[in-house]
């Protein structure tokens, strides 16, 4: 049931970053529907894995699976939000690489049931872990927006659906101020993409400015129960000092929105800089640097 589950939710993901692509760059609005629909059905199934797991293991899973599902919930919030059906580019790929990571990468040791070793025996576990999971998803989708607005700033305007009405004709907008006229169709494509951007700078804002707190509650919570098990609040173990890096990085980027009205291009890019932060923080501190928190099996 769990081998039918995983790969039911990867071909489902594979699905939807496909026709998210499709829809990206053959244009065709029905394929965003379509990557709408798998994806949606890959979060329920991830969903029944979860819990299938959870029983199993006497605890909730919390696991890449669990990322993977979050950013699905998220991805579907955002789209709700958004008039253009094209953040699934940018956020299925993501989702998908996390549901193939903890489905085929990790080794067969790694995902079997194992009983909590002593110091996982807390009821700080749950919060802990939760938390940052979820500042993780919330942080990593609010990156992922920054990216896309990058992406679509430089993006031809065959990636906007401009109306038929305007695909042909001598048609013209005039400014009477500037005693200037530009093509309507022009005109309704430029002004297209200036809204899905500003959408996206602020969806992105509005996500990192939720994901830090999220972020920064999991590492208070996470140095009370350090200090339960292993006597100390701060050891400058990898992880610790790589959430920290994450912390400063995202202060920043807030910091800079509300001081100096950084919007656009800076913040995105500073934004873009944390997407791989995170992936450091979350992934690469675990497997290749030896410390409190790595599972080493990379060494």
């Amino acid at each position: 049931m769990e081998n039918f589950l995983n790969n039911s939710s990867f071909f489902l993901l594979l699905c939807s970053m496909t026709f998210y692509w499709m829809r990206a760059f053959l244009n065709f609005s029905i394929f965003a529907h379509f990557g709408k629909l798998t994806i949606l059905s890959a979060q329920l199934i991830m969903f029944f894995l979860l819990i299938y797991r959870g029983i199993g293991e006497h605890h909730f899973p919390l696991s890449n699976i669990f990322l993977s599902w979050g950013l699905t919930i998220i991805h579907l919030i955002l789209e709700a939000h958004l008039s253009e059906l094209l953040i699934g580019a940018v956020t299925a790929p993501t989702a998908l690489f996390l549901n193939a990571f903890a489905s085929f990468q990790l080794p067969a040791s790694f995902q079997k049931f194992h009983p909590l070793i002593p110091a996982l025996q807390s009821n700080w576990l749950m919060m802990h872990v939760t938390v940052m999971l979820l500042s993780y998803a919330t942080l990593l989708s609010g990156c992922l927006l920054s990216i896309a607005f990058l992406f679509f700033n430089v993006v031809g305007r065959s990636i906007f659906q401009i109306p038929t009405r305007f695909s042909s004709g001598p048609l013209y907008l005039s400014d009477t101020n500037k005693r200037s006229t530009v093509p309507i169709k022009t005109a309704f494509y430029a002004t297209k993409k200036t809204q899905l951007l500003t959408k996206l700078d602020q969806l992105s804002f509005r996500a990192i400015g939720i994901g830090f707190p999220l972020l920064t509650l999991g590492i208070l919570s996470g140095s009370v129960w350090a200090n339960e098990a292993w006597g100390s609040y701060w050891n400058w173990d990898p992880k610790e000092t790589w959430s920290l890096i994450t912390w400063l990085i995202f202060a920043i980027y807030l910091h800079l929105r509300f001081t100096q009205n950084w919007k656009g291009w800076k913040s995105a890019m500073l934004a873009t800089l944390g997407f791989f932060v995170v992936w450091i923080c979350f992934l690469g501190v675990n497997f290749v640097s030896k410390g409190l928190h790595s599972y080493g099996w990379f060494h």
